[in-house]
């Protein structure tokens, strides 16, 4: 299982330690550090849809004009904006054998 998110995100330090602690063999990739692709990115929007990829309620949404917002939110210009911004991904995103699932709640680790 690939676990995608950023370091500084509490979200994601609370899914990495649940991983550890129920015993999931994980790989960890840093949205910010490592950079993330559009093709990847595509391959989630595919999966899960646009609407939950998408961090709405982020900094970095906050303060987008209304020009990136829409390029933000545009099926045909979605994966490569978020690839350039991965700050507005919800985080963390979890590919695991194929299926794509994004944030972490009850749900999420019932799925995994």
């Amino acid at each position: 299982m690939k676990i995608h998110g950023i370091k500084a995100c509490d979200t994601c330090r609370k899914a990495l330690k649940w991983l550890e602690a129920e015993g999931h063999e994980h790989h960890w990739h840093d949205l910010r550090a490592d950079g993330i692709d559009a093709e990847t990115i595509q391959r989630w929007i595919d999966g899960v849809g646009l609407e939950a990829l998408v961090n709405r309620r982020s900094t970095t949404w906050r303060q987008l004009d209304e020009a990136d917002r829409e390029a933000a939110m545009d099926p045909a210009r979605a994966a490569g904006f978020l690839a350039e911004h991965p700050t507005l991904i919800k985080r963390p995103v979890f590919d695991a054998g194929g299926r794509i699932h994004v944030g972490f709640n009850e749900s999420v680790k019932q799925a995994l």
